[in-house]
């Protein structure tokens, strides 16, 4: 069974994914035999890191080979290091503002993990990396930039930004990586990714990654990719029925109340909220209920996303309070409890929300709270995710919170 090890803020983290109980490796393959060089090897084994997963035993020698590639690989599934170790091997040094390698990613805390999970390998032969997005000083990243930069990891927005200024030129990027492409999809992003894809002009590798290939992101493949190797990793969207799912009735006046006393509870909570104002409120709340939380969304600055990140990784924060669009660049391991303070729009956003807990075979409770306008569209909802059960009324000091995973609801 393969060992994956996750290294963040310095220190190493299980790697709790729903993937790592199906990543079964052919025990005799090594990073060195899919032709790495050694110095990268040696980087990885002094990480602990051995062993390659499937999607980078399937990808990595087609990189080598110069070869574009499309992957269909989750999140969690090792496809950082799966595009980045061949780029970073495979590049030539940049000259100043000019950029050989460009990784293009949805989200401000995604662009920092993908560059702190690479630094180290970057580092070994000889490379840079830097993780470029808004909301953080343009001044500095330009500073940077003139210094020379080898692999720039970018969100769209801000590098097309750094583009018009002329503070970064794409003119000899010799490596591009699409990452997270069907969520680059969801949040908009694709005219901007495509408009950098169309002023790449040097001849050039793409890989692409994506959990799903269908609708534009293959719309994506067929414009920019030329003869791509194609590559599924089978993996499994979180699994509803491995988690414990319970619907609340609450009154409106009491709802934060009741937040408050199932995250005292647990050890660590994501609460869902619709708005940044209502994720806001709520942190609020619960810190003045005895609660330590914080919220995460795009209006903070990120310097304030990233600390909050860290306490709550680090066990510091009990609640970190999201929408879900900023929820989409949290990967923390080992949260107990998913609290949908305002339901999901739909079953999808149900089941990414619910994902955060319940990750390779632990167990997790997953609490949708309801006012009472609000219970048609959750019995709907219900049916959509095959988990139909009683919508039981309690207030914030009913007994029956602080248990909500062993308590049964058709019981009372």
């Amino acid at each position: 069974m393969a060992v994956g090890i996750l290294y963040r803020s310095g220190r190493p983290l299980r790697f709790l994914d729903p993937l790592v109980k199906m990543m079964t490796t052919v025990e005799e393959t090594t990073f060195a035999d899919l032709g790495l060089h050694e110095d990268i090897v040696a980087g990885l084994t002094a990480r602990g890191i051995t062993a390659p997963f499937p999607v980078q035993s399937l990808t990595i020698p087609d990189a080598l080979a110069g070869r574009d590639v499309c992957g269909k690989a989750k999140t969690g599934s090792g496809k950082t290091l799966a595009f980045g170790l061949p780029v970073l091997q495979r590049m030539p040094k940049a000259a100043p503002n000019t950029p050989t390698g460009l990784v293009l990613v949805p989200t401000r805390e995604l662009a920092n993990q993908v560059c702190d999970e690479l630094a180290p390998a970057a580092k070994a032969v000889g490379r840079s990396a830097l993780a470029i997005y808004g909301g953080a000083p343009i001044e500095k990243q330009i500073e940077r930039l003139a210094k020379g930069v080898d692999l720039v990891v970018a969100t769209p927005g801000r590098m097309i930004d750094l583009i018009d200024r002329k503070a970064i030129s794409v003119a000899e990027v010799a490596h591009v990586v699409v990452d997270e492409a069907d969520r680059m999809a969801d949040m908009g992003f694709l005219p901007q990714v495509e408009w950098i894809l169309r002023n790449v002009e040097a001849e050039h590798q793409t890989l692409l990654f994506s959990a799903t290939l269908d609708g534009a992101v293959n719309s994506l493949i067929r414009r920019y990719q030329t003869d791509p190797s194609m590559h599924e990793v089978e993996g499994q969207e979180a699994n509803i029925d491995e988690m414990t799912h319970r619907f609340i009735g609450v009154h409106k006046m009491d709802k934060s109340k009741v937040a408050s006393t199932i995250a005292k509870s647990a050890d660590r909570t994501i609460m869902f909220t619709r708005t940044k104002v209502m994720a806001d409120r709520l942190a609020r709340d619960l810190k003045e209920l005895g609660v330590e939380a914080a919220p995460i969304h795009g209006d903070l600055r990120q310097s304030s996303r990233e600390k909050s990140l860290r306490d709550f990784s680090n066990g510091k924060l009990h609640v970190l309070v999201a929408t879900d669009v900023a929820a989409r660049g949290i990967h923390v391991d080992d949260v107990d409890v998913v609290l949908q303070f305002d339901p999901p729009g739909d079953h999808k956003t149900y089941v990414h929300r619910a994902g955060r807990t319940a990750r390779a075979g632990e167990s997790g409770l997953v609490v949708t709270l309801s006012l009472w306008d609000e219970e048609l569209d959750i019995k709907r909802l219900q049916k959509r995710i095959d988990s139909v059960m009683p919508i039981v009324e309690m207030f914030s000091n009913d007994e029956r919170l602080t248990r909500l995973g062993e308590w049964d609801p058709v019981d009372g």
